[in-house]
């Protein structure tokens, strides 16, 4: 007798757990047909349920949901969790959906999936945040596993994602922070542009972008590769940005007059106030000026 209670209730679990993948896979198949937001949302809060590891059985919980809006670019139901959800939908999702509690998936999510529209309003909900930890959740770093503990500037950079690269560093990302391999930002440019296996265009557009946001000076480990080979860098970067650079030169006019208007702008009216300044294309970060042009 314990034996077929036993084969019952393991028959039972097996139930659950069939049930659970099959209306969590509708649910995600919902989100990838763009169904309506309160069909979205009556799913999940009454129908949908998903399997975790040690039999646990859940709810998709705002933050999650939100995850998959951002892999299908499902823009009216990520504006809906953000508006009506704005510490859960960016609250840590389980362990099925970021194996390491401490990164920030949604920022990296839209990164690498290139959601522009909607990376600007998680950034828009995070303005409700102290700037000290609106700063501490942009500059986390990504799963070890799937990001390679790179943090979203990094993986903005890697990626050629200069909207996105943009977005981050003006709402304050730090273009100095490095990632679990020790690199900055710029060192992680500089290697794409050294390997010569992407687009040295976009990859150029990153770096000019990237360069404007560090009124400090450019920080990074591979300067002496620069200066000990000064023909190929020249040829990669140009005479100008090489020297300065490799140290042996300021910024130019141009730049520092950009970097001190990026700096006037604050972070909790970046875009918004930055798109309003009446400059002429040449005169515009080239994240910006590209965008508008793609626009025409």
């Amino acid at each position: 007798m314990p034996g077929s209670v036993k084969s019952l209730s393991k028959y039972s679990g097996y139930q659950s757990e069939k049930q659970c993948k099959k209306t969590s896979f509708a649910f995600y198949q919902a989100v990838r047909d763009l169904l309506p937001v309160w069909v979205l949302e009556d799913m999940r809060i009454m129908e949908v349920l998903h399997w975790e590891e040690g039999g646990n059985v859940s709810a998709y919980s705002p933050s999650e949901a939100l995850l998959y809006a951002l892999v299908h670019d499902h823009k009216p139901y990520a504006q809906y969790l953000l508006s009506h959800f704005p510490q859960d939908a960016l609250a840590m999702p389980s362990r099925n959906f970021s194996c390491c509690q401490s990164s920030a998936p949604h920022l990296t999510m839209a990164v690498r999936y290139d959601r522009v529209e909607i990376l600007r309003r998680i950034l828009r909900t995070l303005r409700d945040l102290p700037a000290s930890s609106r700063s501490a959740y942009i500059n986390r770093r990504g799963c070890c596993r799937v990001e390679g503990g790179k943090t979203p500037v990094h993986l903005a950079c890697e990626l050629h994602r200069a909207e996105c690269l943009m977005l981050l560093l003006g709402c304050g990302a730090c273009p100095y922070i490095t990632d679990s391999s020790g690199n900055t930002p710029l060192d992680t440019l500089l290697q794409l542009l050294g390997g010569k296996q992407q687009d040295v265009r976009v990859t150029r557009l990153c770096l000019d972008t990237l360069l404007l946001y560090m009124p400090e000076g450019p920080l990074f480990k591979c300067r002496n590769e620069l200066q000990e080979n000064p023909l190929q860098w020249k040829g990669l970067l140009g005479k100008h940005l090489y020297i300065w650079l490799t140290g042996a030169s300021p910024p130019s006019l141009f730049t520092i007059s950009m970097q001190a208007l990026l700096r006037s702008v604050p972070p909790e009216r970046f875009p918004e106030a930055l798109e309003g300044l009446p400059l002429p294309d040449f005169l515009k970060p080239p994240a910006l000026a590209k965008k508008e042009l793609n626009h025409l």
